[in-house]
């Protein structure tokens, strides 16, 4: 699944850079999107993100690029592969600039943990 984000003043730090907050809530909905749309009727809750390293800073004006692919499934849960590129809107550049792999667990209305139905595909 692949999706974009333009990045506006509202979305910067003090420094002018993007905000690594924002990065990592867009990461978060993006995975959760793509793990609700595999899995129709399906709630998700957020266990982990394995690696949290920014690699470049983003600048007002960048057109991200979030690359989401389901790694795996288990009994439970779900792990999507998320990559972030970042696209330079005046010389049409892009470079990878985040990558994270996203567990999601399948919880009933209480919050506990249940199994996966198979995938629906998206």
């Amino acid at each position: 699944m692949i999706n974009h984000k333009l990045v506006l003043p509202e979305h910067l730090n003090h420094y002018g850079y993007l905000f690594g907050g924002n990065l990592l809530k867009w990461v978060d909905e993006y995975a959760w999107i793509a793990a609700t749309l595999e899995y129709p009727g399906c709630n998700f809750v957020t266990m982990a993100m394995d690696r949290v390293e920014f690699r470049r800073s983003i600048q007002e004006g960048a057109v991200l690029r979030f690359e989401i692919n389901k790694d795996r499934a288990g009994t439970t849960s779900v792990h999507y592969a998320v990559t972030v590129f970042a696209r330079n809107i005046h010389t049409g550049g892009e470079e990878a600039v985040f990558s994270t792999h996203v567990t999601l667990v399948r919880v009933d209305n209480s919050g506990r943990k249940i199994p996966l139905p198979p995938p629906s595909g998206i």
